[in-house]
């Protein structure tokens, strides 16, 4: 199980993507401990302004972790990213041909 941190505060948007993103690009379960900053000044003074903040068991942190390139680097350095499910949410879907659609000598008509 991977034990992470989040410094977040209510109502953050942003902390909500985060948590979305990394339990579903994580190969193992993940337990999120949610750190509020808005209960002490310090951490207001430390994350205000860079809120969501994660944190691995090192203590290493990764800021704007709701960017997809950033938290799935982040998660491949510790060996934790599910390549097949970032591979779901980057590639674009298979578009199926449009129904009625036919090909006649290399032209395709709608139909």
């Amino acid at each position: 199980m991977i034990q992470l941190s989040i410094y977040t505060t209510l109502g953050c948007h942003l902390c909500a993507q985060l948590e979305a993103l990394v339990t579903t690009l994580a190969n193992q379960e993940v337990a999120l401990q949610r750190i509020e900053i808005s209960d002490d000044a310090a951490l207001v003074e430390r994350y205000g302004v860079r809120i969501p903040v994660l944190v691995d068991n090192a203590g290493v942190e990764l800021d704007r972790g709701f960017d997809l390139e950033r938290l799935s680097d982040w998660l491949q350095e510790r060996g934790w990213l599910d390549e097949a499910a970032l591979k779901a949410i980057t590639s674009p879907p298979e578009k199926a041909p449009p129904v009625g659609a036919h090909q006649r000598n290399g032209r395709r008509f709608l139909g």
